[in-house]
C-alpha cells in the first residue's frame, strides 16, 4: 500500500472542528434538578451526529482520491467556510439557528460529492465505479435534508435527519463496490487518531475548569492529578494500540473504523462532561454512576471491537480478557453503590480500569 501522509491543510481543517465538537460537549452540561435531562442528552447526539459526519466525509475522500493539487486545496477551503457557519450556528436553541446550521451542512456535503463527481473521470475500473458511486448517491441524502426548510416544528427535524442517515446508511449499501477500492488503512487511522487527540483535549480542558473553581484544597488538587493520570492512561491505551499492535498493511472499506469511532467520539466527550459534573457535584449520586459508567462502557465496547477487527491475529484479546476489564468495572460500580463514595475516589476507580485496560490490552 502506498504512503499516504497527512497534510498541513487537513490539519488546519481539523482545527475548526475543535471548536464544533467543545460547542457540541457543552449540550452535556445543562443538569436540572440532579440530572442530564433526556432532552439534552437527545440534543447532544444530534448535534454531534452532522459533525462527525461532515468530517468523515471529507477524510474518507482525502483518503482514497485526495491529492495535494491547487484545485484540492481550493475545495477544502471552501469547505472551511460552511465549517465555520456549521460551528457558529451550534446551540441548544436548534429552531433559532436551524436555517445556517443547514446551509453550513448541506455546504459541506455538497462540496465533498462535488469532489467525488470530479474525480471520478480521471480514475480506472474499480476506483471510477467507486468515486460515481459515491459522487452520485450522496445527493439522495443531501436532497431529503434540503426538504426540512418546507416544514415546520419536529417534522423539519425529522426531514433533516431522516437525510443524515440516508447519507450515513449510503456507504453501508454500497460496501460491495468501496471493498473493492480499499482504504489506505494507515493514513486513515492516523486521520482518526488526530481528532481523537482533539476529544482528549476536552478531557484536559475539563481538568483546568476543574482547578479554576477550586479553592486549591487537597480534594480538588488530588482529584485534578488523579484525572490527569486518567488522561494519560486513555491516551496510552488507544495511541499504543493504534501504533504497534493494529496491522495497517489490512486492505478494507474502513467501515469498522468510521462508525465505531463515532462511539468512541461520543464516549470521550461524555467522560470530558462528566469529569466536570463529577467534581461540580451537580448530579445525583445514582445517575452521575449511571453517567460515568456508562460513558466508560461505551468506550470500552468500542475501542475493543475496532482494534480487535485490526489487530494483528495472534495479537487480539481472549475472552478472558474483557472478562477481567469488565470484572473490575463491575467491581468499582458495586463497591460504589454500596457505600458512597466521595468523587476524587470514583475518579481514581477510573483511572485504575483504563490503567489496567491500557496494560492488558497493549
Amino acid at each position: 500500500m502506498v504512503e499516504k501522509k497527512v497534510t498541513w491543510l487537513e490539519l488546519f481543517y481539523d482545527l475548526l472542528f475543535v471548536a464544533a465538537v467543545s460547542k457540541a460537549s457543552h449540550v452535556l452540561l445543562h443538569v436540572h434538578h440532579g440530572t442530564i435531562p433526556l432532552e439534552y442528552l437527545s440534543k447532544f447526539v444530534l448535534i454531534f451526529i452532522p459533525i462527525w459526519w461532515a468530517w468523515v466525509g471529507q477524510s474518507l475522500f482525502v483518503n482514497r482520491f485526495g491529492r495535494d493539487s491547487t484545485s484540492h486545496r481550493v475545495f477544502l477551503i471552501l469547505q472551511l467556510f460552511f465549517v465555520l457557519i456549521m460551528t457558529a450556528s451550534l446551540s441548544v436553541d436548534f429552531d433559532q439557528y436551524f436555517v445556517p446550521f443547514l446551509i453550513g451542512y448541506l455546504g459541506l456535503r455538497a462540496m465533498t460529492a462535488i469532489q467525488y463527481l470530479a474525480v471520478h473521470k480521471k480514475e480506472e475500473d474499480h476506483r471510477r465505479i467507486t468515486a460515481r458511486y459515491l459522487g452520485s448517491r450522496f445527493w439522495i441524502g443531501l436532497a431529503i435534508s434540503a426538504l426540512s426548510l418546507f416544514f415546520d416544528s419536529w417534522i423539519r427535524y425529522a426531514v433533516l435527519y431522516a437525510g443524515i442517515m440516508v447519507d450515513i446508511l449510503l456507504p453501508l449499501m454500497g460496501r460491495k463496490y468501496l471493498v473493492r477500492s480499499p482504504i489506505n488503512t494507515h493514513h486513515l487511522l492516523e486521520r482518526f487518531s488526530l481528532f481523537t487527540l482533539i476529544l482528549l483535549g476536552e478531557s484536559v480542558i475539563s481538568i483546568l475548569t476543574v482547578l479554576q473553581s477550586s479553592d486549591w484544597t487537597w480534594r480538588s488538587i488530588l482529584f485534578a492529578s488523579l484525572t490527569f493520570l486518567l488522561i494519560i492512561a486513555m491516551w496510552w491505551q488507544y495511541f499504543e494500540n493504534v501504533e504497534k499492535k493494529v496491522n495497517k498493511a489490512l486492505e478494507t472499506a474502513g467501515q469498522t473504523i468510521i462508525y465505531g469511532h463515532l462511539f468512541i467520539y461520543l464516549s470521550l466527550c461524555m467522560i470530558a462532561a462528566s469529569i466536570q459534573l463529577l467534581f461540580l457535584g451537580q448530579l445525583n449520586y445514582g445517575f452521575m454512576l449511571i453517567f460515568i459508567f456508562g460513558s466508560v462502557l461505551l468506550y470500552f465496547f468500542s475501542t475493543s471491537l475496532v482494534f480487535h477487527k485490526y489487530r494483528h491475529a495472534h495479537q487480539r484479546l481472549k475472552i478472558a480478557h474483557l472478562a477481567v476489564f469488565l470484572g473490575l468495572l463491575a467491581l468499582f460500580l458495586g463497591l460504589d453503590l454500596m457505600f458512597e463514595m466521595p468523587n476524587y475516589v470514583i475518579i481514581g476507580e477510573m483511572m485504575l480500569f483504563f490503567a489496567v485496560y491500557a496494560k492488558g490490552s497493549t
